[in-house]
Protein backbone atom coordinates (compact mmCIF):
# COMPACT_ATOMS: atom_id res chain seq x y z
CA UNK A 1 0.00 0.00 0.00
CA UNK A 2 1.40 3.36 -0.51
CA UNK A 3 2.43 5.58 2.18
CA UNK A 4 1.31 9.12 1.79
CA UNK A 5 4.64 11.45 2.93
CA UNK A 6 4.86 12.45 6.46
CA UNK A 7 5.79 15.66 7.61
CA UNK A 8 8.05 14.71 10.16
CA UNK A 9 10.34 12.67 7.46
CA UNK A 10 13.73 13.56 6.96
CA UNK A 11 13.24 16.27 3.97
CA UNK A 12 16.89 15.70 3.03
CA UNK A 13 16.41 12.23 1.90
CA UNK A 14 15.12 10.49 -1.03
CA UNK A 15 11.32 10.13 -2.00
CA UNK A 16 9.34 7.56 0.26
CA UNK A 17 8.19 6.35 -3.16
CA UNK A 18 12.13 5.25 -3.99
CA UNK A 19 14.43 2.53 -2.54
CA UNK A 20 15.90 3.71 0.77
CA UNK A 21 19.73 4.31 0.84
CA UNK A 22 20.44 3.09 4.51
CA UNK A 23 24.21 3.93 3.77
CA UNK A 24 23.34 6.98 3.87
CA UNK A 25 20.23 7.25 6.25
CA UNK A 26 23.08 5.38 8.69
CA UNK A 27 25.83 7.94 7.76
CA UNK A 28 23.66 10.94 8.51
CA UNK A 29 22.71 9.31 11.65
CA UNK A 30 26.32 8.56 13.00
CA UNK A 31 26.26 12.84 12.87
CA UNK A 32 22.82 12.75 15.12
CA UNK A 33 24.09 10.91 17.50
CA UNK A 34 27.75 12.65 17.70
CA UNK A 35 25.70 15.69 17.78
CA UNK A 36 23.27 14.53 20.54
CA UNK A 37 26.91 14.01 22.79
CA UNK A 38 28.18 17.03 21.99
CA UNK A 39 24.85 18.91 22.41
CA UNK A 40 24.39 16.98 25.52
CA UNK A 41 27.69 18.56 26.93
CA UNK A 42 27.14 21.75 25.79
CA UNK A 43 24.15 21.61 28.09
CA UNK A 44 26.44 20.74 31.11
CA UNK A 45 28.16 23.51 30.43
CA UNK A 46 25.79 26.06 29.83
CA UNK A 47 23.94 24.85 33.66
CA UNK A 48 27.38 24.70 35.56
CA UNK A 49 27.40 21.10 35.50
CA UNK A 50 30.58 20.58 33.79
CA UNK A 51 32.32 24.57 32.82
CA UNK A 52 34.36 24.32 29.25
CA UNK A 53 34.66 26.78 26.70
CA UNK A 54 32.78 25.34 23.49
CA UNK A 55 33.58 28.75 21.99
CA UNK A 56 37.58 28.58 21.31
CA UNK A 57 38.45 25.22 23.04
CA UNK A 58 39.57 23.16 19.52
CA UNK A 59 38.57 19.48 21.19
CA UNK A 60 35.07 21.08 20.79
CA UNK A 61 35.34 23.49 17.76
CA UNK A 62 36.71 20.61 15.71
CA UNK A 63 33.94 18.19 16.89
CA UNK A 64 31.50 21.14 15.92
CA UNK A 65 33.02 21.07 12.10
CA UNK A 66 33.11 17.45 11.34
CA UNK A 67 29.19 16.72 12.79
CA UNK A 68 27.90 19.87 10.51
CA UNK A 69 30.57 18.41 7.75
CA UNK A 70 28.57 15.08 7.67
CA UNK A 71 25.31 16.69 7.78
CA UNK A 72 26.24 18.93 4.65
CA UNK A 73 27.80 16.12 2.90
CA UNK A 74 25.10 13.61 3.70
CA UNK A 75 22.58 16.42 2.41
CA UNK A 76 24.76 16.40 -0.95
CA UNK A 77 24.66 13.25 -0.97
CA UNK A 78 20.30 13.14 -0.72
CA UNK A 79 19.84 15.22 -3.47
CA UNK A 80 21.84 13.95 -6.22
CA UNK A 81 20.12 10.80 -5.17
CA UNK A 82 17.30 12.57 -5.32
CA UNK A 83 17.37 13.82 -8.82
CA UNK A 84 18.68 10.67 -10.20
CA UNK A 85 14.90 9.52 -8.87
CA UNK A 86 13.78 12.07 -10.77
CA UNK A 87 11.94 14.03 -7.78
CA UNK A 88 10.43 17.18 -9.14
CA UNK A 89 10.60 20.59 -8.14
CA UNK A 90 7.14 20.41 -5.93
CA UNK A 91 8.45 17.67 -3.79
CA UNK A 92 11.91 19.61 -3.35
CA UNK A 93 9.81 22.55 -2.30
CA UNK A 94 7.77 20.94 0.35
CA UNK A 95 10.82 19.43 1.93
CA UNK A 96 12.30 22.91 1.23
CA UNK A 97 9.61 24.48 3.60
CA UNK A 98 9.98 22.01 6.70
CA UNK A 99 13.57 23.58 6.86
CA UNK A 100 12.81 26.76 6.15
CA UNK A 101 10.25 26.50 9.09
CA UNK A 102 11.93 24.68 11.57
CA UNK A 103 15.00 26.90 10.84
CA UNK A 104 12.61 29.88 12.25
CA UNK A 105 11.26 27.66 15.38
CA UNK A 106 14.86 27.70 16.27
CA UNK A 107 15.61 31.16 15.92
CA UNK A 108 12.54 31.75 17.91
CA UNK A 109 13.21 28.97 20.87
CA UNK A 110 16.97 30.05 20.65
CA UNK A 111 16.18 33.94 21.11
CA UNK A 112 14.05 33.15 24.43
CA UNK A 113 16.72 31.22 25.52
CA UNK A 114 19.88 33.35 24.45
CA UNK A 115 18.60 36.69 23.60
CA UNK A 116 22.07 38.25 23.22
CA UNK A 117 23.46 35.75 21.11
CA UNK A 118 20.41 33.93 19.40
CA UNK A 119 20.80 31.37 16.00
CA UNK A 120 19.78 34.23 13.09
CA UNK A 121 22.06 31.92 10.61
CA UNK A 122 22.39 28.22 12.05
CA UNK A 123 22.79 24.57 10.25
CA UNK A 124 19.53 24.63 9.09
CA UNK A 125 19.34 28.39 7.84
CA UNK A 126 22.27 27.54 5.90
CA UNK A 127 20.57 23.84 4.74
CA UNK A 128 17.87 26.18 3.67
CA UNK A 129 20.22 28.39 1.03
CA UNK A 130 22.18 25.97 0.25
CA UNK A 131 19.93 23.24 -1.20
CA UNK A 132 18.26 26.13 -2.87
CA UNK A 133 22.11 27.12 -4.67
CA UNK A 134 22.64 23.25 -4.91
CA UNK A 135 19.36 22.20 -6.58
CA UNK A 136 20.05 25.47 -9.45
CA UNK A 137 23.58 23.93 -9.87
CA UNK A 138 23.13 20.39 -10.17
CA UNK A 139 23.76 20.36 -13.97
CA UNK A 140 27.37 21.68 -13.45
CA UNK A 141 28.54 18.39 -13.37
CA UNK A 142 32.18 17.90 -12.68
CA UNK A 143 32.37 21.84 -12.37
CA UNK A 144 31.04 21.10 -8.94
CA UNK A 145 34.35 19.64 -7.22
CA UNK A 146 35.93 22.82 -8.69
CA UNK A 147 32.92 24.95 -7.59
CA UNK A 148 32.85 23.72 -3.86
CA UNK A 149 37.18 23.94 -3.22
CA UNK A 150 36.45 27.75 -4.52
CA UNK A 151 33.52 27.82 -2.08
CA UNK A 152 35.81 26.46 0.92
CA UNK A 153 38.62 28.91 0.18
CA UNK A 154 36.12 31.81 -0.07
CA UNK A 155 36.54 32.90 3.36
CA UNK A 156 39.56 33.02 3.80
CA UNK A 157 40.45 34.58 0.77
CA UNK A 158 37.96 37.60 2.21
CA UNK A 159 39.76 37.41 5.19
CA UNK A 160 43.24 38.65 3.99
CA UNK A 161 41.66 41.19 1.73
CA UNK A 162 39.30 42.65 4.32
CA UNK A 163 42.30 42.92 6.59
CA UNK A 164 43.92 45.15 4.24
CA UNK A 165 43.38 47.99 1.80
CA UNK A 166 39.82 47.46 1.77
CA UNK A 167 39.04 46.69 5.64
CA UNK A 168 36.94 49.68 5.05
CA UNK A 169 34.30 46.77 3.51
CA UNK A 170 34.46 44.72 6.91
CA UNK A 171 32.04 46.09 8.92
CA UNK A 172 29.70 45.69 5.87
CA UNK A 173 29.95 41.94 5.80
CA UNK A 174 30.24 41.77 9.29
CA UNK A 175 26.68 43.06 9.98
CA UNK A 176 23.91 40.48 10.48
CA UNK A 177 22.42 41.55 7.30
CA UNK A 178 25.20 40.18 5.75
CA UNK A 179 27.11 37.79 7.50
CA UNK A 180 25.46 35.07 6.56
CA UNK A 181 27.82 35.01 3.26
CA UNK A 182 30.61 33.89 5.84
CA UNK A 183 32.90 36.48 4.14
CA UNK A 184 33.51 38.16 7.69
CA UNK A 185 36.42 39.46 9.41
CA UNK A 186 35.47 38.35 12.90
CA UNK A 187 32.32 35.67 13.66
CA UNK A 188 29.17 36.71 15.08
CA UNK A 189 28.32 36.06 18.60
CA UNK A 190 25.48 33.60 18.18
CA UNK A 191 25.12 29.89 19.52
CA UNK A 192 25.25 28.51 15.88
CA UNK A 193 26.94 30.05 12.69
CA UNK A 194 26.77 28.39 9.85
CA UNK A 195 26.99 30.58 6.55
CA UNK A 196 27.26 29.85 3.16
CA UNK A 197 30.57 29.89 2.72
CA UNK A 198 32.83 27.89 3.37
CA UNK A 199 29.91 25.23 4.27
CA UNK A 200 28.77 25.45 0.72
CA UNK A 201 31.73 23.50 -0.60
CA UNK A 202 31.04 20.49 1.25
CA UNK A 203 27.24 20.01 0.20
CA UNK A 204 28.62 20.57 -3.40
CA UNK A 205 31.18 17.98 -2.58
CA UNK A 206 28.61 15.63 -1.03
CA UNK A 207 26.45 16.29 -4.33
CA UNK A 208 29.10 15.76 -6.77
CA UNK A 209 30.08 12.41 -4.70
CA UNK A 210 26.60 11.58 -5.61
CA UNK A 211 26.38 12.39 -8.94
CA UNK A 212 30.11 10.82 -9.61
CA UNK A 213 28.56 7.31 -7.66
CA UNK A 214 25.53 7.33 -10.33
CA UNK A 215 27.02 8.05 -13.28
CA UNK A 216 29.63 5.66 -13.31
CA UNK A 217 27.65 2.68 -12.13
CA UNK A 218 29.31 2.52 -8.77
CA UNK A 219 25.55 3.49 -6.86
CA UNK A 220 26.26 0.05 -5.69
CA UNK A 221 27.96 1.37 -2.43
CA UNK A 222 25.02 4.03 -1.38
CA UNK A 223 22.23 1.39 -0.77
CA UNK A 224 24.72 -1.01 0.92
CA UNK A 225 22.47 -3.21 3.18
CA UNK A 226 23.85 -2.59 6.77
CA UNK A 227 24.38 -5.14 9.28
CA UNK A 228 21.48 -5.48 11.70
CA UNK A 229 22.98 -3.81 15.02
CA UNK A 230 24.13 -0.31 12.71
CA UNK A 231 20.49 -0.21 10.98
CA UNK A 232 19.10 2.14 14.05
CA UNK A 233 21.39 4.43 12.74
CA UNK A 234 19.90 4.18 9.48
CA UNK A 235 16.11 4.07 10.84
CA UNK A 236 17.46 7.50 12.84
CA UNK A 237 19.36 9.23 9.74
CA UNK A 238 15.80 9.11 8.53
CA UNK A 239 13.99 10.97 11.04
CA UNK A 240 16.61 13.39 11.35
CA UNK A 241 14.68 16.80 11.24
CA UNK A 242 11.94 15.53 14.03
CA UNK A 243 14.93 14.73 15.96
CA UNK A 244 17.11 17.07 15.59
CA UNK A 245 14.07 19.67 16.37
CA UNK A 246 13.10 17.69 19.63
CA UNK A 247 16.24 16.61 21.58
CA UNK A 248 17.61 19.86 22.50
CA UNK A 249 14.36 20.65 24.29
CA UNK A 250 13.86 17.27 25.57
CA UNK A 251 17.60 17.45 27.55
CA UNK A 252 17.94 20.56 28.64
CA UNK A 253 14.08 20.28 30.17
CA UNK A 254 15.70 17.05 32.05
CA UNK A 255 18.76 18.88 32.88
CA UNK A 256 16.77 21.75 34.37
CA UNK A 257 15.15 19.74 36.54
CA UNK A 258 18.00 17.85 37.62
CA UNK A 259 19.45 21.42 38.58
CA UNK A 260 16.22 22.13 40.24
CA UNK A 261 16.03 18.86 42.29
CA UNK A 262 20.06 19.54 43.22
CA UNK A 263 19.38 23.09 44.71
CA UNK A 264 16.28 21.35 46.56
CA UNK A 265 18.51 18.73 47.94
CA UNK A 266 20.92 21.27 48.64
CA UNK A 267 18.54 23.71 50.21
Amino acid sequence: MHRAPSLLTDPFATSQRSPRYEGVDALRGLAMVWMTIFHFCFDLSHLGFWPQNFRADPFWTSQRTVIVSLFLFCAGLGQAIALHQGQGWLRFGRRWLQIAGCALLVSAGSFVMFPQSFIHFGVLHGMAVMLLVARCTAGWGRWLWLAGLVALALPSVAHLLLSGPSVEAAPWFNGRAFNWLGLVSRKPFTEDYVPVFPWLGVLWWGLASGQWAMARGRQHWLPWKLPGGLRPLATLGQWSLSYYMLHQPVMIGVLMVVAWMSRGVQG
